[in-house]
């Protein structure tokens, strides 16, 4: 199986010129906990709910995005398989990857897009042990 056969489409991206306010908005709309950061199409950076609330709060919400993002994105490729995702979620201790085809962001793969489908959901597992096992050492 491949990741283009799991992953979410319709992708709330945010530009790092946006207010945290309104990546916060996007964020409880959508009810999602992360958002790529966009320019011209291709990720430059991942901002999620815990960076507003750690790195954002701190500076009083006055931010931008390009002030509290994550510039060291990992991605992945329509093409991979759901194994290769696993792998490098628990690698790099990520619960979501960007899709990106030709430098374009064309979709999200989340932790429980894995977890949902029954062959796959034993790579979840096994990213989420990845995941979990790395912060506790």
């Amino acid at each position: 199986m491949q990741v283009r056969d799991i992953m979410s489409t319709n992708v709330e991206a945010a530009s790092n010129q946006d207010s945290l306010e309104s990546v916060a908005s996007k964020m409880s709309s959508k009810n999602v906990g992360s958002v790529p950061v966009v320019e011209n199409g291709q990720v430059v950076g991942m901002i999620t709910d815990r960076d507003i609330a750690t790195r954002g709060l701190s500076q009083g919400a006055q931010g931008n995005v390009s002030q509290v993002m994550s510039q060291q994105v990992v991605t992945i490729s329509p093409d991979a398989s759901v194994e290769e995702a696993s792998a490098l979620m628990s690698q790099h201790q990520v619960r979501r990857l960007p899709v990106v085809e030709n430098g374009q962001l064309v979709g999200m793969l989340a932790l429980g897009d894995l977890a949902v489908q029954q062959k796959s959901d034993q790579s979840a597992g096994s990213a989420l042990s990845g995941i979990s096992e790395n912060h506790l050492r």
